[in-house]
């Protein structure tokens, strides 16, 4: 709770010079990331010496694409080869093991007992980013490298985001800034609507949930039909919540960070899901894997190829286990038909200029959630077991049995909706509390009045605290 408030007063009132500002960041983002485990800051001091130092020869050899490319490549492989480690070492022995047995072979394999460092999958992709962008001629390298490790640790987004590029993030490093009262308080607004979702709507769904998948033989299908349907609004509320805390914070720092979700429950169909949902992860996985696989410019088949993959790794970087990636290829699925019948991703928002959606829309969006819904399933399972178990029990005649329905289920629904309503509302602006432009709001102690009642209810309602479920990636 002090941590904040302390760092904003020096950051204005003390370290007013950009150089010192920039050291306080860093220095704030280090010991905010190694109050966890200290040892993760020496994982974090490699990748960002690494980038920086890539940064620095790729400039220096310039003209020599060669030697460019191969430092950008030495670059890429350590820092990959970091995070497959720490993350996915114990996988790929695990999953090497089990294709053995298959053929009749044995081995004994080594297992490391390692923690996960907390957010390398974020940092590790927005290090790589700048010495790719830095290779692609995208950015000019700096010098600059108080300002630069700032960019790979900022505090607000290191540990979930969003995944910052070097092109978005980095220049604002570079340049002063001044304090600007109307965008603090509206980053305060942010942060009170992230910590709403994450306490309210996320950690009471948790509830549900976890109890749900802890009594799979006994439950209804019905009670895991809703179960589904509030896992869908924690992740949401959860990971957006944590993005709004990000965004909010980091405006009181005078830099603005990249929306990372649009209401992405009102897509009309999978590809605009994918432009609303994790957006910087999207937009990441399209300019350096897409694209460069030759992304939708090739012959159809390819395409499709190029889509599996991209899906397939952002099923795999969300955590190393098999039904992440069978979680990935699912959305693939639903994604190539689209590309196949030609049909676009939605770039407007839904009902743009009107209260309410047409029937078409309305379809739309119910069927393109129970489809996303349907995959969180996947998503939560901890094995194919337990997800097969999961279907077979929802998918039964228990489906239509009021047995194991609560009145925490309909409260919380409750609270899912009035979430839904809001940011319907609310769907074309960053997020929910901007309410400038409202009569109702314009004295300012109705706004107040408003704000006060929000913290009531983050204090009176709260479930019980979960950690952030991106945390772990």
């Amino acid at each position: 709770m002090i941590f904040l408030p302390v760092v904003f007063l020096l950051y204005w009132f003390v370290f007013k010079r950009l150089k010192w500002q920039n050291l306080l960041i860093l220095v704030a983002s280090y010991i905010f990331y190694g109050w966890w485990d200290w040892r993760f800051l020496i994982l974090i001091v490699i990748t960002s010496s690494s980038s920086y130092a890539s940064g620095l020869l790729i400039k220096r050899f310039e003209g020599r694409r060669p030697l460019q490319k191969a430092v950008s490549a030495a670059n890429i492989v350590l820092n990959l080869g970091i995070l497959a480690t720490f993350k996915y070492f114990n996988f790929f022995v695990d999953s090497m093991g089990h294709l053995l047995q298959a053929f009749g072979l044995a081995m004994d394999w080594p297992v490391m007992h390692i923690i996960l460092p907390v957010g390398i999958s974020f940092y590790t992709f927005q290090a790589l980013s700048y010495s790719i962008d830095v290779y692609a001629r995208r950015i000019e390298p700096t010098r600059d490298i108080i300002a630069f490790f700032s960019f790979i640790s900022f505090f607000p987004q290191l540990v979930a985001g969003p995944i910052e590029r070097a092109t978005n993030l980095l220049p604002q490093m570079l340049r002063q800034r001044s304090f600007d009262y109307a965008t603090a308080v509206d980053g305060l607004r942010q942060m009170l609507w992230g910590f709403f979702k994450k306490l309210i709507i996320a950690d009471t769904c948790a509830e549900v949930v976890n109890a749900s998948w802890s009594n799979l033989a006994t439950a209804s299908g019905l009670s895991l039909f809703i179960a589904a349907v509030l896992f869908s609004f924690q992740i949401y509320a959860d990971f957006s919540g944590y993005s709004d805390i990000a965004i909010g914070c980091a405006k009181l720092f005078g830099i603005r960070l990249t929306t990372n979700f649009k209401v992405p429950y009102f897509s009309r169909n999978v590809r605009e899901f994918w432009r609303r949902w994790h957006i910087t992860l999207m937009n990441w996985f399209t300019q350096y894997v897409y694209f460069p696989l030759g992304g939708s410019r090739c012959s159809r088949g390819r395409t499709i190829v190029n889509i599996i993959i991209v899906f397939a790794l952002s099923g795999l970087w969300h955590g190393a286990d098999w039904t992440f990636v069978l979680w990935g290829l699912y959305h693939a699925a639903l994604f190539i038909p689209l590309i196949l019948l030609g049909i676009k991703a939605h770039k407007d928002t839904v009902a743009a200029g009107r209260l309410l959606p047409s029937w078409r829309e309305l379809v739309a969006m119910v069927v393109t959630f129970l489809l996303v819904n349907f995959g969180w399933i996947l998503f939560r399972a901890p094995d194919f077991a337990s997800f097969g178990a999961y279907v077979s029990r929802l998918f039964s005649s228990s489906l239509f049995n009021l047995h194991g329905l609560t009145m925490k289920m309909a409260t919380t629904l409750l609270w899912c909706a009035g979430l839904m309503l809001v940011e319907w509302i609310q769907r074309e602006r960053e997020h929910v509390l901007q309410i400038d432009g409202y009569r109702l709001f314009a004295a300012k102690p109705v706004r107040l009045a408003l704000y006060a009642v929000i913290v009531f209810l983050i204090f009176y309602f709260a479930g019980q605290v979960q950690t952030f479920i991106y945390f772990q990636f």
